[in-house]
């Protein structure tokens, strides 16, 4: 197919993908007078963090090159599914990413869920702990996770390599932290197949770059993390005691947590100031 025709083909596909989703699906109000059944381009756009204009581009196929990151935000906006999101990738020649970055297809479902989680911070990550998406609470709590490339972007890595990513928790929580960090990626590693690099990569390099990790490694303890009660070192609001449960895919290469406040604490009035206090900067550099 030639290259014209493909983004001819890439802008139909997207126009056919959103007249199917209703503004419901998505966690948008349906309002009055609406004149397509389905989103309209800049809903699409917003969901999918692009200008209107550019996502006009796209559906017109006139000439727009979409990158990776963009493909995966469209993929994710117009909840398409695992061979829809490779078609996607295709018509635009881009290289259909592995599991495992942060350009990971996310299971619709899982999405749907995330929708609904409007009022507590929430987030999808992998077995690896990279994130693939956030809800505005969960970037207000945690700071945006979007913009780490590479292996910065498994916050297990960046643990044990960025004393900057330690920042999130109080410092008498830190020994905790890395146990569970290392025992839930012991459980993740042993889960995948024995021909999987991903995660034999980052625990070699963690291995060779810190004392603390290869130390933690040898002792082979084991968990994954169900749910756990954290300590949160928020920038404007404080120390924020919170529970993190976890849902998991079928195949557990995938995580949706989500963050209430815990018992006996101050951190349901924190929480419910996240909306007001709004995204703060947790990381200023990103590799």
């Amino acid at each position: 197919m030639a290259r014209t025709d493909k983004l001819a083909e890439l802008g139909a596909f997207l126009r056919s993908r959103r007249d199917r989703i209703r503004p419901a699906d998505v966690g948008l109000p349906h309002g009055p007078r609406r004149r397509v059944p389905g989103l309209r381009r800049d809903e699409v756009a917003v969901l999918a963090g692009a200008s209107v204009e550019y996502y006009t581009e796209l559906e017109r196929g006139a000439g727009a090159q979409p990158s990776e990151q963009m493909l995966a935000a469209l993929a994710r906006a117009l909840r398409l599914t695992a061979d829809e999101r490779d078609h996607l990738y295709h018509l635009a020649d881009r290289p259909v990413p592995v599991q495992g970055g942060p350009a990971s297809h996310v299971h619709p479902g899982m999405l749907d869920l995330l929708d609904r989680l409007q009022t507590t911070p929430a987030q999808v990550i992998t077995d690896l702990h990279v994130t693939l998406v956030q809800n505005p609470l969960a970037v207000a709590l945690l700071g945006d996770q979007s913009g780490y490339r590479g292996r910065s972007a498994s916050f297990v890595h960046r643990w044990f390599t960025d004393p900057e990513a330690r920042a999130l928790y109080p410092a008498e929580d830190h020994e905790t932290q890395s146990r569970s960090f290392t025992a839930d990626l012991r459980a993740a590693a042993a889960r995948r197949d024995a021909n999987d690099t991903e995660a034999a990569d980052l625990i070699r390099e963690l291995s060779a770059g810190s004392p603390e990790f290869a130390r933690l490694w040898a002792e082979h303890e084991v968990g994954f993390r169900r749910d756990d009660r954290k300590r949160i070192v928020h920038p404007s609001l404080g120390l924020i005691e919170v529970n993190c449960l976890n849902l998991f895919s079928e195949d557990g290469r995938q995580r949706l947590l989500w963050f209430t406040p815990a018992v006996g604490t101050d951190g349901a009035a924190k929480l419910d100031l996240l909306s007001v206090v709004g995204v703060q900067a947790m990381a200023p550099d990103r590799a």
